[in-house]
């Protein structure tokens, strides 16, 4: 019985050593997407593009907005010396064009978003390739994107970007 136990005793020993070199063994890596974003002169590229493309029609929205502005303080000013039915005509006209400005507002803000989600999808698919290339380089059994927790040592980010910012 007392050679059962010592065996046993060593068995789960061995088992367990051996799980711990099993897992020294196991090589994973984390990438920080939004340092990617931030850092990457590919996401910084797109971004210039995209605050570009969209500068001008968001000065006129802006001129626009100020435009409404100073119609409804000077509507404000005059409403005391205005006749009710001058000021239901000026009162109607400012809705219309706030309704107009305000659908124009929306439009900016999908054409927008729809871009930058495109330009953005475009730096991380590029982004994925590179850590895949990193990943495979180096031996990595795991590469995370997304982890409420990482330790630092696993961060391999900086590689990433520093690939990311060689390639043309």
């Amino acid at each position: 019985m007392k050679r059962i136990t010592q065996f046993l005793v060593v068995a789960g020993v061995t088992l367990v050593f051996s799980s711990l070199a099993t897992a020294q063994e196991f090589k994973i890596g984390f990438v920080n997407t939004d340092r990617i974003f931030r850092e990457a002169n590919s996401a910084l590229t797109a971004q210039t593009k995209l605050q570009q493309e969209f500068s001008k029609r968001e000065k006129d929205l802006t001129g626009q907005g100020d435009g409404l502005k100073g119609m409804s303080d000077k509507l404000e000013r005059d409403a005391p010396t205005l006749t009710p039915s001058q000021l239901s005509t000026r009162q109607k006209q400012l809705a219309e064009q706030d309704r107009d400005f305000q659908r124009k507002r929306r439009e900016f803000q999908e054409d927008l978003n729809a871009r930058k989600n495109e330009e953005l999808q475009a730096v991380l698919e590029r982004a994925n390739r590179v850590v895949k290339q990193v990943a495979e380089a180096e031996k990595y059994d795991l590469v995370l994107q997304e982890a409420v927790y990482i330790n630092p040592k696993h961060d391999i980010t900086d590689k990433v970007v520093k690939v990311l910012n060689a390639k043309p």
